[in-house]
């Protein structure tokens, strides 16, 4: 199930259509996510830079496989930051940092961005049930708390597509 809808070529229509990407879209990666209970959280990330195509540009679509509450760690998005300029990267091995929002603070004080506003900023899927997605451009500024649950997990499939004429 999860081969086909990556392969969709409907959701790969859709991706392209939002992108904007005349080429049209590929698949570049699928993965689970599965955050156990008592899990850590996310640090607040971008997904371009681990990619390493050009041009440049990812779309995430990712896609809950379980109720998403807020006690579970749902994804959070800056709303307006995949228009900041490239700033922090940060790399993998900081995805579970004490600090979460450290490289959020910086790239938002590289916009002119007073830290202490990005409460504001930022949504989450809480609420988003089994089989709904959000799609988000791989500049996103995006992370996720803790799963506080003592039993449940908090599961996701992100499929990350690129322009069908990225090299």
């Amino acid at each position: 199930a999860f081969a086909r809808l990556a392969r969709s070529a409907a959701l790969g229509e859709l991706v392209a259509r939002l992108a904007g990407w005349e080429s049209g879209a590929r698949l570049a990666q699928d993965q689970v996510w599965a955050k156990p209970p008592g899990a850590p959280p996310l640090v607040f990330h971008r997904d371009s830079p681990y990619f390493d195509f050009a041009p440049a540009s990812v779309v995430t679509v990712w896609v809950a496989l379980d109720e998403m509450r807020e006690e579970l760690g749902p994804l959070q998005y800056v709303r307006g930051s995949h228009a900041w300029g490239d700033g922090r990267r940060g790399s993998a091995s900081s995805f579970f940092d004490s600090d979460t929002r450290g490289l959020l603070r910086s790239a938002a004080e590289r916009e002119g961005i007073d830290p202490c506003a990005l409460d504001d900023l930022i949504t989450s899927v809480a609420g988003l049930r089994p089989g709904g997605c959000s799609i988000h451009d791989g500049r996103t500024w995006h992370g996720s708390g803790p799963n506080a649950s003592a039993s449940e997990p908090r599961r996701g499939l992100g499929i990350h597509y690129i322009p069908a004429d990225a090299t």
